[in-house]
């Protein structure tokens, strides 16, 4: 969905995530951008989610639940029936609109505060369209605040746009009994989908309703969002938390890593994320700074924890029929 890029570069890399000082200035590498490859992986992510959105729509029109192979397919004869791609694009847009607000959330906030920081990255997948997105940061770290800043506004950014995404998805999604299970496939539910479908659809059982792609769209961005704010490494929460205890951090990184091997029952996923980040994820660059995080900030980092809660998934993804 959006996972972090997990090279021990010596400064942070955020994915679909920052750091500098508000005394450094903004330092070239000495290599030219190289914007042919941002526009590349950008237009491959485009097309691979929205041929997933094509299969996806094609699904919810006859009321069967989604099947992955059906996209698959799709990849092979797309070229076929060019004019069907247009019937993804409410997902493929809807998505990358949402990783494109976190990933710029990052960057401005990284430009704001004169840190040297690439575009976004895309990484296209052919399962749901994209494994999602990231930035690197290549300059020194010299500030907690500013590594609170940077790595704060891509969750915030992203949820802003996701927000009202699953508000309109799940206005166009339709109770279908028992649909969630009679896939290959079953998709958990987050905290924030359940409030708003109790909302939307009072008293219907969450397994009924079938979600419009727009609604999965934004499913995708709760999962990336909860995924980033995990407190590990140099995930976003990663340096959320460190900014606020950088002598605990190190600690807490390793104590989530093993929470996550248990989760595995639900997902293997978790099995596989908890594995790299501790071998490859837990490390953060040290920040040698007295400065403490004030209040305002405080009450932005309690945002984030509640952001993390209501949109955090422990069976993200299931075998249908479970």
């Amino acid at each position: 969905m959006s996972p972090q890029d997990f090279s021990p570069a010596p400064y942070p890399i955020y994915a679909e995530t920052g750091v500098q000082g508000p005394h450094a200035s903004l330092e070239k590498t000495g290599s030219r951008e190289r914007y042919w490859l941002y526009c590349l992986l950008f237009a491959i992510t485009l097309f691979t989610t929205t041929v997933v959105g094509a299969a996806m729509q094609a699904d919810f029109d006859r009321n069967v639940p989604f099947d992955v192979e059906n996209s698959l397919d799709l990849f092979l004869s797309f070229w076929k029936h060019p004019a069907f791609l247009l019937r993804g694009l409410p997902y493929s847009l809807t998505l990358l609109a949402t990783l494109l607000a976190h990933e710029f959330g990052h960057y401005l906030a990284a430009m704001y505060h004169r840190v040297d920081a690439s575009l976004p990255y895309f990484m296209p997948s052919p399962l749901l369209g994209t494994f999602g997105a990231f930035i690197r940061v290549r300059s020194p770290i010299y500030s907690k605040p500013v590594l609170f800043d940077i790595g704060i506004a891509g969750p915030l950014a992203g949820f802003v746009f996701l927000l009202p995404a699953l508000g309109v998805g799940l206005a166009f999604s339709k109770v279908i009994p028992g649909i969630s299970f009679q896939g290959s496939l079953h998709f958990g539910v987050p905290l924030l989908q359940w409030l708003m479908e109790s909302a939307i659809f009072p008293g219907v059982r969450t397994v009924d309703i079938y979600l419009h792609p727009v609604a999965r769209a934004a499913w995708v961005g709760m999962f990336a969002t909860a995924m980033n704010l995990l407190p590990i490494g140099q995930l976003d929460g990663g340096h959320i938390f460190y900014s606020f205890f950088p002598r605990r951090h190190k600690t807490i990184s390793k104590i989530f890593c093993f929470v996550l091997l248990p989760l595995g029952r639900f997902w293997y996923g978790w099995i596989l994320l908890g594995v790299l980040l501790l071998f490859l994820g837990r490390r953060h660059p040290v920040i040698d700074d007295p400065i403490e995080i004030r209040t305002g900030r405080k009450k932005l980092g309690l945002l984030a924890l509640i952001i993390f809660i209501l949109c955090f998934i422990y069976d993200p993804i299931s075998a249908g029929g479970l």
